[in-house]
Order: structure tokens, then C-alpha cells, then sequence
């Protein structure tokens, strides 16, 4: 025959009503345990968790002090991620734009890559479609794709017609 449970109010807590209320450092911290954030993202997220703007702020300065948090580091996370992904500079600038990073920021980033752009679309588009191809709607497919990834018009024209002269040659 199994036992009861203790009921909840038999003595035994579930220990929430016992811990403290949690800063906005606290759960700033634990944010930043897991993975890199921008401090746009930490405010953002504070912000939706209900705490003080004031104390938000705080919390982001004394976790900046530390060296928890830093944009910069961030940001050179964030492309070195997003070129293993196979994204272009377009797009990788417009997502560092949207966490705030400075625009001076982001060119040193993108310049210290050291990435061949044209070689990394040339991959996604050979990763994604294979072989060549001389249908111009299906070349129009392609060179969507690249754009949407971030790589730059030239090189997507590049890309797409070389892929038309390969399909002609065979």
C-alpha cells in the first residue's frame, strides 16, 4: 500500500516562500551563465521580468564593471556564429544593429573576420541547391536565397550567372 504525500500545508514548504526576492542582478547573472547577451537584451528581459528601470540599470552597470557583461564581446560571438551559419555581412550587421551595437563596432567585427564572403556564399549555394542551372527562375530562387542571407548584390550577380555559364558548358 503506498504512503500519503504530506500535504502542502503540513510543515513542508517548497522552499519558494523561504528564498529571497531575486534582484535584477541576480537574474541578470544567471542570464549571462547560460550565454552571451547584449546589454539592450539584459534591459529588455529585465524589463519584461518586472523589475525597476533604476534598478535594471544598476544591475547592467555593476555586471558591465565586472566584466559579466560586454558588448564587444557579445557582438564578436554573435559573427563568429553567424559566418559558421553561413549568413552574409548584411545580415549579420542588421542583427548587431538591432542589439545596439555601434556601427564603428560592427566594421571592425565584420573587417576582423577575416572571412572571404564570395567563398561563403559560393558554399551556402552549392550546401543548399547542388549543381548548376540555366533556368532563370530557378537562378532568380537562388539569388533570393543568398540575398536573404545577407550577401552582398554583386556577389550574389556573380554567383548566379557563373552558375548559368556552368549549366550552359555541359
Amino acid at each position: 500500500m503506498r504512503s500519503k504525500r504530506p500535504e502542502s500545508g503540513s510543515g513542508r514548504g517548497d522552499g519558494k516562500a523561504d528564498r529571497p526576492a531575486r534582484t535584477a542582478y541576480d537574474k541578470a547573472l544567471g542570464l549571462l551563465a547560460r550565454r552571451e547577451h547584449s546589454r539592450r537584451q539584459l534591459r529588455q528581459k529585465l524589463e519584461r521580468g518586472g523589475f525597476a528601470r533604476d534598478e535594471s540599470a544598476e544591475a547592467l552597470e555593476r555586471l558591465g564593471d565586472q566584466g559579466y557583461q560586454d558588448d564587444d564581446r557579445f557582438a564578436g560571438s554573435l559573427v563568429r556564429s553567424r559566418v559558421g551559419q553561413g549568413y552574409g555581412p548584411a545580415r549579420i550587421r542588421a542583427e548587431l544593429r538591432s542589439q545596439g551595437i555601434a556601427d564603428e563596432v560592427i566594421r571592425r567585427l565584420l573587417e576582423a573576420a577575416d572571412v572571404d564572403w564570395h567563398q561563403l556564399a559560393a558554399d551556402q549555394l552549392r550546401r543548399r541547391y547542388g549543381g548548376a542551372t540555366a533556368d532563370p527562375a530557378e537562378r532568380a530562387r537562388r539569388a533570393q536565397f543568398l540575398l536573404r542571407r545577407g550577401f552582398a548584390a554583386a556577389t550574389v550577380r556573380v554567383l548566379t550567372h557563373a552558375d548559368a555559364e556552368d549549366a550552359d558548358d555541359d
